[in-house]
């Protein structure tokens, strides 16, 4: 049978389910949810082969939030329950701990320089980190404003700054690694919550503001903020920026893929396959052009590619492990994506083979 006929009479069945059971409010919000995944299976148009593979972290309940690449290949993440930053051999399987020196530093977002050092937000002490992997010394750099203290997302430019989102702070922060001078901007929107953070090819850092329906730049020089209107109700989470500068983002509240033409000012958004309650998170473009995310709303946890060519999606791919949230991906030059699956305590590598 034609697979979109298939899914017209899985949807059919789904819907007649939920109102023969319409009494019931469970029943009745899991028909709407499955229904949505079936209509929207029907138009994917990509069957890339996705292949993940996952190792659990060494110490339990590490809550590993998000993963950064080295330039030789290995996979990093954030142990933000136990205290740690780890590190993943691809090819050994080895993973390798790092203790930091304050204790319940609550290490968040973290990103690697050209030197191979690992730089980390300490989202629950209030300071930037700098690990020297051989060695194992942690350098702190304090942020100077008592009002924000939480930093969150960091990313390098490609002179070598460090750039950071300040969630609770409502701000973003610039940390110069050859002074340790950190400097901060106040997001103009009240409550914004700065969240993911990315720069484009110019070297300007975009980030999303998770607390409103806005996305925004950051003026590399002056540190002058402009803001970009989503539409109504959007609440982005995380961008990723492809080679063409286009700024996707998922829209964690009402299920979407957004784009936004930071050169115009114009918005385009997808349904994500998922459905509204689908919960996009962690994303990323890999070199290809395809951008990827995550479906933490699903259980188990599902990544997606979207084609921006064509404007299609391509078949969801379930996470064996059911993903436990997986909040940040990294894509490697080579078209992998690493992830970290913070609810079940492992980290991930999915290869895509078209």
């Amino acid at each position: 049978m034609h697979r979109t006929t298939m899914a017209t009479l899985v949807v059919a069945l789904i819907v007649f389910l939920g109102t023969f059971f319409n009494h019931n409010l469970q029943v009745a919000r899991f028909a709407a949810k499955q229904a949505a995944i079936a209509q929207s299976a029907s138009g994917a148009a990509s069957s890339a082969k996705v292949i993940i593979k996952e190792w659990d972290v060494l110490t339990p309940n590490s809550h590993p939030h998000d993963p950064a690449l080295t330039a030789d290949g290995a996979l990093w993440y954030t142990g933000q329950g136990s205290n740690t930053l780890g590190r993943l051999d691809p090819i050994t399987g080895k993973v390798r701990e790092f203790h930091l020196k304050t204790p319940n530093s609550g290490p968040h977002g973290l990103v690697s320089d050209r030197a191979g050092n690992i730089w980390f937000t300490a989202n629950s002490k209030g300071y930037i980190g700098k690990l020297d992997p051989r060695t194992g010394q942690v350098t702190e750099y304090p942020l100077p404003d008592t009002g924000g203290d939480d930093p969150h997302t960091p990313v390098f430019d490609q002179e070598g700054t460090l750039w950071f989102t300040v969630q609770g702070g409502n701000g973003v922060g610039r940390l110069d690694p050859r002074t340790g001078m950190i400097m901060l901007k106040k997001v103009p929107t009240p409550h914004a919550l700065p969240y993911g953070i990315a720069v484009n090819s110019k070297g300007v850092p975009f980030f999303c503001e998770f607390g409103t329906n806005r996305l925004a730049r950051i003026d590399p020089q002056t540190m002058d903020i402009t803001e970009y209107p989503l539409p109504e109700g959007a609440r982005p989470r995380r961008l990723a920026i492809t080679s063409n500068d286009m700024v996707y983002y998922s829209d964690f509240a009402r299920g979407y893929l957004g784009r936004l033409d930071s050169t115009t000012g114009k918005t385009q958004q997808w349904r994500s396959p998922g459905g509204s309650e689908s919960e996009p998170y962690g994303i990323a473009a890999t070199p290809d052009g395809m951008v990827w995310y995550v479906e933490t709303g699903l259980t188990p946890n599902r990544i997606i590619g979207f084609n921006p060519k064509t404007q299609t999606f391509s078949t969801p791919n379930p996470i064996p492990s059911g993903g436990g949230v997986v909040r940040n991906m990294v894509a490697t030059p080579d078209g992998k994506l690493y992830f970290a699956c913070s609810g079940v305590n492992k980290i991930g590598i999915a290869e895509i083979l078209h």
